[in-house]
């Protein structure tokens, strides 16, 4: 279903390149107090019941409460998406209502990454996306595998500039070409003053 939903975002050519979250220790430090908690509980259970103590039964519905926290963590990590694509880059969060914040990569500016030593060590880091947007700087907090997901970014942005302008660039820079080797052509006999002239103004007209 979260794809769905990433899908129903794009637009027309829009395509994704990268999706990711953030980096697993993020899930483990979530749920690491309810694990405890439900190992806890489930020893105390395990002796009341060999005691025969009728406050077993009642142990397992106090298990159910840590076991619902731990699943809530789960979802809410496993919906905090990292979305890169070939026009923008978007952060989805929410389980349930959807919190969604996009920057277009014409915007970017700059990408700053930081690594701590363990997060060196365990592939873990933070990425800033500077903008010029009005909604300024964009945060992805912990994100796991940050070489990769910064690698991918700028490379969709490197193509949005060949994509967007290259084909133009290119047809531009060979209009004058063009235009000197019709001016050749003249200078030999080949094309009448007229006929250069009317292959001129085609060629500017499409500058």
């Amino acid at each position: 279903m979260a794809k769905t939903y990433i899908q129903n975002m794009l637009g027309e050519n829009e395509r994704i390149v990268l999706v990711t979250r953030q980096h697993g220790f993020v899930l483990f430090s979530s749920i690491i107090a309810e694990i405890v908690v439900t190992l806890i509980v489930i020893s105390a259970i395990i002796a009341m019941m060999a005691f025969g103590n009728p406050l077993a039964a009642f142990g397992f519905l106090l298990a159910l409460i840590p076991l619902a926290i731990m699943t809530w963590d789960i979802l809410t990590w496993n919906n905090h998406q990292y979305v890169v694509t070939n026009r923008r880059v978007i952060q989805i969060s929410g389980i349930f209502n959807k919190n969604v914040v996009d920057s277009s990569l014409e915007k970017v500016n700059d990408v700053k990454m930081t690594q701590s030593f363990f997060g060196r060590l365990f592939d873990y880091g933070d990425v800033e996306i500077l903008t010029a947007s009005e909604t300024g700087d964009n945060l992805f907090k912990r994100i796991g595998d940050p070489i990769k997901f910064k690698t991918a970014m700028l490379n969709a942005k490197e193509k949005l500039g060949y994509e967007g302008t290259g084909t133009h660039a290119q047809r531009a820079e060979s209009i004058p070409d063009q235009i000197a080797e019709l001016d050749g052509l003249r200078k030999q006999g080949i094309l009448t003053d007229e006929e250069f002239k009317a292959k001129k103004k085609e060629l500017l007209a499409k500058m």
